[in-house]
């Protein structure tokens, strides 16, 4: 079964995501305890998303959180680069499209805000993905990631990684239809930045007002930021 590197290219990245889809987001809930539906009932709120906003989910998979805020009223999109996660949604009512973060075919200034829940450490080149969002993003637009972090509490660090490493690929097998993909995504969330470093990513690709917040004793960081007017 496919994996990818931490090279993180392109077609690696999209063939192993295709190969977990069938069971990708049960897998998520068994492997987290259920704490990634709260993770995800969190980052709603955060967004904040109202009636009428059009709001770009961006490495949706299977549109688990684009569902989620589009029930508040707003015109969301799922979009992914690995076609077999999005068709892992089918029974979900949403718009989707596969998109590429790098090249999104969107035109400029077109959503009020845009979001991406546990798939920013997937992309190639971070800080470019980042500056396409800003991009697709009207002036005052909201920009959301929700992601794997770095735990502050250096003897639960050690802990979080040690399960990640060890105990995650047991329960993968068990679960998973891609189990050998489980390996690079507990290596990803390892090798991922800290919160202050991600925040640095985020203004460097031109977004303003950077803030961020801990979820889980630091398991997952909320970043939040807006676009320049």
């Amino acid at each position: 079964m496919s994996r990818a590197s931490l090279e993180k290219k392109p077609r690696e990245v999209a063939e192993m995501f295709d190969g977990v889809a069938r069971r990708y987001d049960r897998t998520n809930s068994v492997m987290t305890l259920g704490y990634d539906r709260r993770w995800r009932e969190m980052t709603r709120r955060a967004l904040d998303p109202q009636p009428g906003e059009q709001i770009l989910d961006l490495a949706a998979g299977t549109g688990v959180s684009t569902v989620a805020f589009a029930r508040t009223g707003a015109w969301c999109v799922a979009a992914d680069f690995s076609v077999g996660m999005l068709h892992g949604g089918d029974a979900r009512e949403l718009p989707r499209v596969a998109a590429d973060a790098m090249r999104l075919p969107f035109a400029d200034n077109s959503f009020d805000a845009v979001t991406v829940v546990f798939g920013i450490r997937n992309f190639h080149n971070t800080v470019e993905a980042l500056k396409e969002m800003r991009r697709v993003i009207k002036p005052g637009g909201r920009l959301l990631v929700c992601e794997f972090s770095r735990p502050k509490f250096r003897p639960f660090r050690s802990v979080f990684y040690w399960g990640m490493k060890r105990v995650a690929p047991i329960i993968a097998r068990l679960v998973s239809s891609n189990p050998a993909a489980y390996r690079y995504l507990g290596e990803s969330i390892k090798d991922w930045h800290s919160q202050l470093g991600l925040a640095e990513l985020i203004e460097a690709a031109g977004w303003a007002e950077v803030e961020w917040m801990d979820l889980t004793f630091g398991v997952v960081a909320l970043h939040r930021a807006t676009k320049p007017r």
